[in-house]
């Protein structure tokens, strides 16, 4: 896999520090380094792919950032004809600077497509190198710029199931239903959706269960190693629904 001192630490161009003409040539330049990617991908060089696709996005000016909001939700397999793609962990958001509001919105637009373009192109890589972890955190930022890119949203379901946590396995049911949202009715893709999405929730259930229990496991024994100093164990405490939705203690020897 590709690391990260290929890259300058700073990755994308501010579009303060740049005029237009230079942005598109940046551009130009990102969509070179994204055909040497395709061209390695196509090979099954997963991380000479990787390196060109995260090498691209460093051309790139950094996403315009988020006016703050109480709803702060992200929601944000290679695409490599020209579709759109998911963005990698290691790259940073725009959180920083100031609004570049002189920038034209066409050409704001233009770098958004172009990064989700990348971004899910190194999804797709780090999938086939198996760091399901970094495809889920780069399809999110690929979502960020398209949050209505199907192929950013299929992948990251895929690679959360991988990860088969709890929580991983929750995101990936909300793709799905997402995914069933954006497919057209008559899509292939829809019967398949389906069949994942319903496949997927016994997989959650049991996966809640088991982490639920060992949570449970921890909290009991952390709980006898204090009472043990007083001759007691959590045993002696017992919990019984009370009629009214709740629980009621009752404490035996």
């Amino acid at each position: 896999m590709a690391d990260d001192q290929h890259l300058p630490s700073d990755v994308s161009t501010p579009y303060e520090s740049v005029d237009e003409h230079e942005i598109k040539k940046n551009i130009t330049e990102a969509d070179e380094l994204k055909q040497e990617g395709n061209e390695s991908f196509r090979a099954s060089r997963w991380s000479e792919a990787l390196v060109s696709y995260r090498t691209a996005l460093s051309q790139l000016p950094r996403r315009k950032p988020q006016p703050p909001s109480s709803d702060n939700s992200q929601d944000d397999t290679s695409d490599h004809g020209g579709a759109r793609s998911a963005s990698s962990g290691e790259v940073p958001t725009r959180e920083e600077g100031p609004e570049p509001a002189s920038i034209p919105s066409e050409l704001e637009a233009e770098c958004a497509k172009a990064r989700a373009v990348l971004n899910a192109n190194i999804g797709a890589c780090l999938v086939k190198l198996s760091d399901y972890s970094g495809a889920v955190e780069s399809c999110t930022q690929s979502l960020l710029d398209d949050p209505h890119y199907i192929k950013a949203l299929q992948r990251r379901a895929a690679s959360n199931e991988h990860l088969d946590t709890w929580s991983s396995l929750t995101q990936a049911q909300e793709d799905y239903k997402s995914l069933l949202e954006l497919l057209p009715p008559t899509s292939p893709q829809v019967a398949q959706t389906k069949r994942s999405l319903q496949l997927l929730e016994p997989r959650q259930q049991a996966a809640q269960k088991k982490e639920m229990a060992e949570m449970t496991g921890k909290l009991k024994n952390l709980g006898n190693s204090i009472l043990g100093n007083f001759g007691l164990s959590t045993d002696n405490f017992k919990f019984e629904p009370n009629g009214q939705g709740g629980y009621s203690m009752n404490f035996a020897r």
